[in-house]
């Protein structure tokens, strides 16, 4: 199953899906809410899910009482936000980091970057930081890039991801990561730090957004001092 078959993000199927990759879990109620539809209509998706290896249920203690049932989304679900071409980026990036060596590597993930920054820079045009990430934050979404933001009241912005488009090269080369993180950067013009990374075991991947200058930003999709 592909996510063609799954349907678009207006299906129940990737109603499912999105929803355990943003909250970590559901019930069966929970879902039901989301949806609409009846137990019955609800336990008919899951089944699907859970026969393609997308989802699993366990048992799950929470205080005082019997356990109940939720369900979590498994590491397979990741092929659904997958770009398709992670065999020859990694192909690409082990003959990069042979012939022309790490220091070489970095500078081409770097323009890569720069160049991903430019996709995103039209729709990110805030004068407040809070604006710029929250217009980020859609512009994510409408690449099917789950994310949402997190503005506490301190100077705090947390940005966080659930899904990840290199996950499977990011696993081999971790400077995907570092590519990533300083994409975010260029487009907010503002520093951004990750401080959780769904390659460690996390739910998803949380960069923290300070309120301050950053070095370089991308304006019109090229890099410009800030």
């Amino acid at each position: 199953m592909t996510l063609s078959t799954i349907g678009k993000r207006e299906s129940p199927l990737w109603q499912i899906i999105e929803h355990l990759q943003r909250r970590g879990s559901a019930t069966i109620k929970e879902l039901e809410d989301l949806l609409g539809v009846t137990t019955t209509a609800v336990r008919q998706h899951l089944n699907t899910l859970q026969a393609e290896g997308y989802i699993e249920r366990r048992s799950v203690h929470a205080g005082v009482g019997r356990p109940h049932h939720a369900y979590f989304t498994t590491a397979k679900v990741q092929e659904l936000f997958a770009c398709h071409c992670d065999d020859l980026a990694l192909t690409l990036l082990e003959e990069v980091f042979h012939l022309e060596g790490e220091a070489r590597t970095a500078e081409l993930l770097d323009r890569v970057g720069t160049r991903l920054a430019g996709k995103y820079v039209s729709a990110v045009r805030g004068s407040m930081l809070r604006e710029r990430v929250d217009e980020l934050t859609r512009a994510l979404n409408g690449n099917g890039i789950l994310a949402d933001a997190v503005f506490a009241e301190s100077d705090v912005i947390m940005l966080r991801t659930y899904n990840c488009p290199f996950h499977e090269l990011a696993q081999e080369h971790r400077e995907i990561c570092e590519m990533d993180r300083s994409m975010l950067q260029k487009v907010l013009g503002s520093d951004v730090h990750l401080s959780k990374c769904m390659l460690e075991g996390h739910a998803g991947c949380t960069f923290i957004v300070q309120r301050g200058a950053s070095s370089e930003f991308v304006s019109n999709g090229h890099s410009a001092a800030a």
